[in-house]
């Protein structure tokens, strides 16, 4: 095992008094005779501002720290976890995790492959500007969108960063360290006409630090877009309602994707055979031409990792290839039991959660269809651009989810903006009715989060225009012959 000081073992070996050795003991004791298992450590830092309506709404910052300690034995978990970074806490869930070991004994599984790969720095944002710089910029923000349109009658707009140092170590003292740094921006924009108001909201953000969206150019983008929106909104109609062609739009549309199949592809819900999936690996899943990946190892993205949770590499995993289900996204547990490789993707909240099999980034990728050609090519139907909130019942796939930025297309051309569009249908139905994919591959902003059985966490997705032949869209209006 190296001996290297890094930045996450200085933290918790030496400004916070664990002796290392110590507790390398305490976590082999404490694992001896289970499947797998580690001791999860965490120290964070965390900040928010929030500004509505011409004032500093908000402005808090926290710290938290503390460890969990997770013992597994066949599909039984143990779990552990303290506030407190003290060898007396750690020695007390060693106790209390063995109990999941009684009548049984395990072999340890092997430990995750070691990397040097770093997709992001480990300097701390926090400390990157100061919070006078921070308002001001909040303060900017405001006077710049309501000077852009007379229209505009609220704005709100908020900064967000954090910094987490984790440290993974596990029975045979295999040490796995990450720092990781993480921040967004979001700005809302209300604007009115009489008695109608309308809003549109846009964000960017990534695991780097605040210069890069703070910079000139950058932040006036976000409200640009952001004020493009509700003013697109305040001039929409009623969707109509039935079933119809819809395209859907690059990037932040994959979020659809992500609910409606990702989740489904998740190992957890496969081994228990509660997806709609479960039980179709090398069938057909999808129209030809479909490709979705998931793919945690992109430099700076949202949903990225060096290392997961358990201290497994991140990867490009292939889901789904041309229309075939290829594979499944796994954790060290549901792996181990479903007889394959960790991909990667086992992700808690933090120190008080267990890991599971969770998304990173997931993307399907481009085809060859000029976005202007797959528009040409509907006669009547709908254009979805921007979605908001969304359900989806994973053991059927079924999902319902908001347009928050939409538009008739008639005649092969975007026509007015519609107001109050939903799509429903099932994840594994729509996707077999996708028959065009656009040469325009986008990733989303920088604004996911996940959630799953009560645990959050960032996300990316991303995706080329693509038609949908038949979908079916609920509405205010009723849908003209």
């Amino acid at each position: 095992m190296s001996t290297t000081p890094t930045a996450a073992r200085d933290l918790f070996f030496q400004r916070a008094g664990l002796d290392q050795g110590r507790v390398e003991r305490i976590v082999g004791g404490a694992l001896s005779g289970m499947d797998d298992g580690e001791l999860f450590l965490e120290y964070g830092q965390s900040e928010a501002f929030v500004f509505d309506d011409g004032r500093l709404k908000s402005a808090s910052f926290d710290t938290s720290q503390g460890f969990g300690l997770r013992a597994v034995t066949g599909e039984s978990t143990g779990y552990a976890h303290a506030s407190e970074l003290d060898e007396a806490s750690i020695k007390r869930a060693a106790e209390a995790v063995q109990a999941v070991r009684t009548g049984y004994t395990g072999s340890m599984a092997a430990a995750p492959a070691r990397t040097n790969r770093a997709l992001y720095g480990a300097d701390n944002p926090l400390s990157e500007v100061g919070f006078e710089k921070k308002v001001k910029l909040l303060q900017e923000i405001d006077a710049y969108a309501r000077a852009k349109d007379p229209r505009v009658r609220q704005v709100s707009a908020s900064l967000a960063g954090t910094w987490q140092a984790v440290a993974i170590l596990r029975a045979d003292g295999h040490l796995v360290e990450d720092i990781r740094p993480l921040v967004r921006i979001n700005v809302s924009v209300m604007v009115g006409d009489g008695d109608r108001q309308e809003t549109g909201s846009h964000g960017a953000g990534g695991r780097t630090g605040y210069l890069a969206y703070l910079s000139d150019g950058s932040w006036q983008g976000q409200v640009d877009e952001a004020l493009r929106q509700a003013l697109v909104n305040l001039e929409s109609v009623p969707a109509p309602a039935g079933e119809m062609p819809v395209v859907l739009g690059p990037g932040w549309p994959g979020i659809l994707l992500h609910e409606a199949i990702g989740h489904g592809l998740e190992g957890d819900f496969n081994r228990k055979k509660s997806s709609v999936f479960s039980g179709l690996m090398g069938e057909r899943v999808a129209a030809p031409g479909v490709t979705v990946v998931d793919d945690g190892s992109i430099a700076a993205r949202r949903g990225s990792l060096s290392v997961d949770d358990e201290g497994t590499p991140t990867q490009r995993t292939v889901l789904i290839e041309d229309g075939i289900l290829k594979g499944l996204l796994q954790d060290r547990l549901n792996a181990r039991l479903m007889g394959v490789s960790p991909t990667g993707n086992g992700r808690r909240q933090g120190y008080a959660y267990m890991p599971m099999p969770r998304m990173t980034n997931t993307i399907m990728l481009a085809g060859d269809r000029d976005p202007k050609e797959i528009l040409a090519s509907v006669k009547k139907g709908m254009y979805a651009v921007n979605f908001g909130g969304g359900q989806v019942d994973i053991t059927s796939g079924k999902f319902v989810f908001t347009c928050t930025e939409a538009y008739e297309i008639e005649n092969g051309r975007i026509g007015r903006p519609l107001k109050g569009a939903t799509l429903i249908g099932a994840g594994a139905e729509a996707l077999k009715k996708v028959s065009m994919i656009g040469n325009d591959l986008k990733l989303d902003p920088g604004i996911g989060v996940c959630g799953k059985n009560g645990q959050g966490v960032p996300v990316g997705v991303g995706q080329p225009t693509m038609l949908l032949e038949s979908i079916t869209v609920g509405g205010t209006a009723a849908r003209a012959a």
